[in-house]
Parts: structure tokens; sequence; C-alpha cells
């Protein structure tokens, strides 16, 4: 079943805050901004992250420096997965983090 797009944006929009609140409780010294559905996380060593939605296709979308990857939500499982790799969203997220900033942060809640 796919996804209404309200269902897509209710769900993109709660990924997002998960993810501040994530970056924010941490100890990392980065700056977030979240600004028309893009979520920008800046790195002190100049590297990012940036989630943007893409709705004609209810997607999630992550741009790292390691590559562009494309998830989109699994009902039954309630996660986001890659759709090249199947991999979760957080388990990608705690090695791109790892990779770009040193830091091991978990992404469960994700």
């Amino acid at each position: 079943m796919s996804l209404t797009e309200a269902r897509f944006h209710d769900l993109v929009d709660t990924v997002q805050q998960a993810l501040e609140d994530i970056f924010d409780d941490s100890d990392l010294d980065l700056d977030l901004e979240n600004s028309a559905g893009v979520l920008t996380a800046r790195f002190a060593n100049g590297s990012q992250l940036i989630f943007s939605r893409q709705p004609a296709l209810r997607q999630l979308w992550l741009a790292a420096r390691s590559g562009g990857f494309h998830f989109d939500y699994d009902e039954d499982n309630q996660r986001w997965i890659c759709d090249s790799t199947d991999e979760l969203l957080s388990e990608m997220l705690e090695r791109i983090v790892l990779e770009q900033s040193g830091a091991s942060l978990e992404f469960d809640e994700i």
C-alpha cells in the first residue's frame, strides 16, 4: 500500500525531529538547519549530511560525503530502508556519522 502524501510528510517530520534531538543531545560540534523540509547537519570539519523529502516518490533522501541514498518507508516494520542497499536508515547513519565526524551515535529511535 502506498503512503498518502500527508502520512509521508508526517513520517519525514517525525524522523527529522528525532534526528535533531539525537544531534542536539550529543556532544558533537555541529550546526543544524531545517528549512523548507530540508534538514542539514554541518559538522565542525565542514562535512555535511543533508536530509530532503521527495514527495512525488514518497522517499527520504540523504546526501553524505560517501554518496546519495534514497529511503522508502516500510509500513510493516515502521523503518526507513535504503532502496539500493536494503540498509536501515538508523544503521547507515551510525556508520556515516562515524565516518564523517569520528563520533559514535545511536540512531535506534529512527
